[in-house]
């Protein structure tokens, strides 16, 4: 027997395990997020536990799964966007000259390879630079790989820092020193009291 979530009368999906775990050692074992589907396009998948997985769609004639942004709407947005890297002093300048040319903020994002919070940040980091893309350009700066009178000038003490900068200053920063979670949160506050520092 296999358990069933029964989403509207016209969709179905059906997890390939069974319900009964001593049933399992007659059956293939497949992963929980595998699921049967009974419909012919799909915009919604559904993993064993009942959360929303990811979003899909399904294609009967193409027979292929395409991964989709929450927001249909926009196809095209990117779902993370690489920190763009700063390798010296006059690159770090040339950034902060453009963006105060422009009138615009940029997140500077220090680092250090050999920091493990660093490591686990820096993709949550790429995600919150495409939910704020095109308006916020985020960089990273490997504090091994720059001169270090780089680093003192921009007043970094420890790992990872996460800096705001606008007109040609450090407006604000948010040392992540606790929860990656918890840190995304701070940056989100510090972009959105941009306007009043």
């Amino acid at each position: 027997m296999y358990g069933a979530i029964r989403l509207s009368p016209s969709l179905r999906f059906r997890t390939l395990l069974p319900t009964n775990p001593r049933d399992q050692s007659r059956d293939l074992f497949v992963p929980p997020r595998i699921l049967s589907i009974s419909s012919s396009n799909i915009t919604k998948s559904v993993n064993f536990r009942g959360k929303i997985d990811n979003v899909i769609r399904v294609t009967k004639h193409e027979g292929s799964i395409k991964e989709l942004n929450e927001d249909d709407d926009d196809d095209h947005a990117p779902v993370s966007i690489p920190l763009t890297p700063i390798g010296s002093e006059s690159q770090f300048d040339r950034v902060i000259a453009e963006a105060q040319q422009l009138d615009e903020s940029v997140i500077i994002v220090w680092m250090a390879s050999w920091c493990r919070k660093c490591i686990y940040l820096k993709p949550k980091l790429e995600k919150l630079a495409a939910d704020y893309h095109p308006r916020l350009r985020f960089y990273n700066v490997d504090v091994n790989a720059v001169p270090h009178k780089l680093v003192a000038r921009a007043g970094v003490m420890k790992m990872p820092t996460i800096q705001l900068w606008k007109d040609g200053k450090k407006q604000a920063e948010v040392i992540g020193g606790h929860k990656s979670y918890l840190v995304i949160n701070e940056v989100r506050e510090m972009i959105g009291n941009e306007n009043n520092v």
